[in-house]
């Protein structure tokens, strides 16, 4: 509803057209034309003091300064701060790569042993039944499972592949040193 609020800040102050289009995520021009009745015809305005947006004070402030920038109320910009956090957006997978996930797991299993189980679900959107199925080779279709990077297969995006493994191997890390071991070696392994 951002012309709304501008068709109202255009009839009711006298803020500049760009103070108005910067508040209201307009371009300059589109907030003329709608000052000169060109767009958004029809179109009621809605107050922005109304619905909690803006406060009476922070207009007058704007009106006496024209470079000044009207100011989001702290209460719609926590509410907006908590619903960006809390937004998560599921993965779809469409069918076509969903069959693809068995070998995202074992190449992750592979190249990426510190990760655990939950960071490879929350990573790729699988389950953990798949994960220990392909892990102790009991998957349906171990015979066809080649390892594959995530990224390749279109899975996963780098940046987080990247974000998972290095706070995997920062976890690994400290889990080492809590135990007091320095180094693993693979001559001593086992």
């Amino acid at each position: 509803m951002p012309k709304a609020t501008a068709v109202w800040l255009i009839e009711n102050t006298s803020l500049t057209f760009d103070q108005i289009a910067d508040f209201c995520g307009l371009h300059r021009l589109e907030v003329q034309g709608i000052a000169d009745g060109e767009v958004a015809k029809g179109i009621a305005g809605t107050s922005p003091i109304a619905t909690g947006q803006i406060s009476a004070e922070e207009i007058s402030r704007c009106e006496k300064d024209p470079t000044g920038r009207l100011q989001l109320a702290q209460e719609v910009v926590e509410l907006l701060r908590n619903q960006q956090r809390s937004k998560r957006s599921s993965k779809y997978t469409p069918i076509a790569r969903r069959q693809d996930k068995p070998d995202a797991v074992a190449w992750l299993l592979k190249h990426c042993p510190e990760m655990t189980d939950a960071q490879i679900v929350k990573l790729i959107g699988t389950t953990k039944a798949t994960i220990n199925a392909v892990r102790d080779r009991t998957h349906w279709n171990i015979a066809n499972i080649k390892p594959k990077d995530p990224v390749l297969l279109g899975i996963c995006t780098q940046v987080n592949l990247d974000r998972a493994h290095e706070y995997a191997k920062s976890k690994f890390q400290a889990k080492l040193q809590e135990y007091n071991i320095d180094e693993v070696s693979e001559d001593n392994e086992g």
